[in-house]
Formats: structure tokens, C-alpha cells, sequence
């Protein structure tokens, strides 16, 4: 390859919709009128309408989603959250920050996902909610998840900040718990050119609490109904995220195919490529493979230029952030796939020639 591949290229799809994402921000520039303003409103109506929840909520980020929806239930000091070690650090954090402690349980070898067999067993006194989240573009089974919350009255909290698009029974991601929570960080399926999240909900009360606490705990200027927090979706951003919400379809189809070309042209007994459940449940925010030496591995794509990322080289129950809980787990299959797991470029923008050339390369690996 000639020209150099990266893991991620965000210029290319900047460059596609240039004309329409910067006649937006100028429009918003010249307007005056920065924060919760038209374009938010706007973009929340059309993201509610997409997805098919009944109220969706903006704010800075999709950490502040999952905090925003935890503290609007009310869980804290003493409370217990189920979730995963396999995730990005912000998931247990958010449940730190509020107060309540994360309580682990192992993930399904096949999709990386929280194993929701284990989450019974997880369950105590203690417990508040379960935070599955929808890793690498799949949907964790949800349906499942979902039972075992209504029959132990248990808040079921989305973090679908890689799963936009993805769907379970012509559902998408988001739509099945008390709150689903999404992130616009550049990366994403549908990303923004900053920081931004989305909190969906069709429950009223939650939808009334969340609109406060991204706004200082009010919604009327210097009335201040509880101690909130300042996270509001800027005018910018969410004039580009309506933009990009208008192509994304046809964005996650092009991932999709992306994926289903890496499938098909990569054949090396060395080399196990990502599990799919279903078709539709899948958007590919991260082309994950399994690799038994990793480190040789990584070794031999640098070698011919071929990046790649890592995630999550260590579960969150060893990270020194939470070593005041004093973890004890062991947990078999995160423990394994921490140590195998690699994932290679995907983004609607990368070349069928640079699918197969990678593909080529991986399939020399011995």
C-alpha cells in the first residue's frame, strides 16, 4: 500500500459533508445563540424519533449521560450497580461518582458483552440497577437482561455509546432499559466534532430530572430545584450531529460491509474474527479479533504499517482507580480476552483495497 492506513480517519467523512457541516456552524456563529438553543432541540426531537423513545436529553458527553440517568434515580452512598469489567473506564466511574459501588460479572466469550447468566448470582440486597453496555457495536442480550431486571425491580441503564444503530427485535439500542445513554465522541458511529451525549427515555418523571441535572439542577434561570451539573450539548455540535444523523444508515451499512469483507478475505486458523448474533445487531464501531499471541502479533502488523488498537488491556476491577474497593475477583473470561483481543481499522471511509491489503497481510501471519 502506497498510501498510509490509519485506525481511524476522521478528515475523510469531515470532508464528504464539508459544505453542509460548515454552512451549519456558521449559521450557529452568526446567530448569537450558543447553548440549548434551536439546533439542540432540534437534533434531540429527531434523535428521539430515530431511535423510537418517547423524550431524548443532550449533554457534553456520554459519561455524563450514564451519571446524569444514575443520579435522576436516585442511586448513591450504599447502592450496588451490575455492569462489566470488559468496557471503557468511564462506565464503572460514572457509578463511583455517583456514590454506589460497581460490582463486576464475567462477559460472554464469543461477544465480549456482560454474560447476563452470571448476573443473577451478582444480585443483592444492595443492588439498584444493571448498566450492561452494548460493546464494540453489539448489543449485550438485552431481552434477557431486561426479564431479570423486572422480576428483581431492578433500574436497567443502556451505556450505547458504541452501539448507535444497533438492534435487538426491530428495536434499536437504548430503547429497552429506564434510560439509554450514548456518546458523540469523534469515533462513534454518529460522532461530533468535540464532546457530546445523549440520554433517551420514555418515562416523563426520568425525562424531567435529567433535563434539570444537565442544568444546574434547574430549568428556570437561577431557579435551582437540585444540586445539577453543567452538561449541555453546545449549538455546534449538535448542528453537525444532524447532519450526520442523516446519513446514518447509510454510514453503519458501509461498516457493516466493511466487516463482512474482513470476514470473508481473512483466513487464518491463528485468527478468530468477531461473532455476530444477528445481523442487524451489530454496527462495528471496533473490528475486534481474537489472537492467542498478542504481543507477536502486534509485532508483525507494525511491521508492515498496519495499526491497531487495544481495547481494554486491563479489567476495570484491576485498575488503581478502584483499589479502595478492594476487588477479589478473578474473572476467567475477561481475564483472557483482556490479553488476546485486537482490533484493526473500520470507519465508513477505508478503502476495499485497504480491507483486503490487511486482510492479505493477516493471513501471511504464521
Amino acid at each position: 500500500m502506497s498510501k498510509k492506513i490509519q485506525i481511524f480517519d476522521l478528515t475523510k467523512q469531515y470532508k464528504s459533508l464539508s459544505n453542509q457541516i460548515n454552512r451549519n456552524v456558521k449559521k450557529v456563529l452568526s446567530s448569537g445563540n450558543y447553548i440549548l438553543g434551536d439546533n439542540v432541540k432540534n437534533f434531540e426531537t429527531k434523535f428521539s424519533k430515530f431511535v423510537g423513545s418517547k423524550y431524548a436529553i443532550s449533554c457534553n458527553s456520554g459519561t455524563d449521560a450514564l451519571l446524569l440517568s444514575l443520579k435522576s434515580l436516585n442511586i448513591g452512598r450504599g447502592d450496588e450497580v451490575i455492569t462489566t469489567p470488559f468496557t471503557y473506564f468511564a462506565t464503572a466511574e460514572t457509578i463511583v461518582l455517583a456514590g454506589a459501588k460497581p460490582v463486576f460479572v464475567d462477559i460472554n466469550p464469543h461477544t465480549f458483552n456482560i454474560d447476563h447468566t452470571k448476573i443473577i448470582n451478582a444480585i443483592t440486597k444492595k443492588t439498584k440497577a444493571v448498566m450492561p453496555v452494548h460493546i464494540f457495536g453489539q448489543m449485550a442480550n438485552i431481552i434477557e437482561i431486561k426479564k431479570i431486571c423486572k422480576k428483581y425491580n431492578l433500574k436497567l441503564i443502556e451505556d450505547c455509546a458504541q452501539s448507535f444503530g444497533a438492534k435487538e427485535n426491530k428495536l434499536y439500542s437504548g430503547t429497552f432499559g429506564d434510560f439509554g445513554c450514548f456518546s458523540f465522541f469523534p469515533t462513534k458511529n454518529l460522532g461530533c466534532a468535540g464532546d457530546g451525549g445523549m440520554i433517551v427515555t420514555n418515562n416523563s418523571q426520568n425525562m424531567h430530572m435529567v433535563k434539570q441535572l444537565r442544568n444546574h439542577g434547574g430549568i428556570t434561570r437561577n431557579l435551582h430545584n437540585h444540586v445539577g451539573y453543567n452538561s449541555r450539548l453546545d449549538e455546534i455540535q449538535a448542528s453537525i450531529l444532524m447532519i450526520k444523523l442523516k446519513n446514518i444508515n447509510k454510514l453503519n451499512n458501509k461498516r457493516h460491509k466493511i466487516a463482512k469483507l474482513y470476514k470473508t478475505q481473512i483466513k487464518n486458523n491463528k485468527i478468530t474474527t468477531p461473532y455476530e448474533l444477528n445481523v442487524s445487531g451489530h454496527v462495528y464501531n471496533q473490528f475486534t479479533l481474537i489472537v492467542q499471541n498478542r504481543n507477536k502479533f502486534m509485532k508483525y502488523l507494525s511491521k508492515y504499517k498496519i495499526p491497531y488498537g487495544i481495547y481494554y488491556p486491563l479489567p476495570i476491577y484491576k485498575q488503581k482507580a478502584l483499589k479502595s474497593f478492594n476487588y477479589k475477583y478473578k474473572l476467567n473470561n475477561v481475564e483472557k480476552i483482556t490479553k488476546q483481543c485486537i482490533s484493526l481499522p473500520i470507519y465508513p471511509e477505508l478503502t476495499n483495497d485497504s480491507v483486503k491489503y490487511i486482510s492479505e497481510v493477516i493471513n501471511g501471519y504464521k
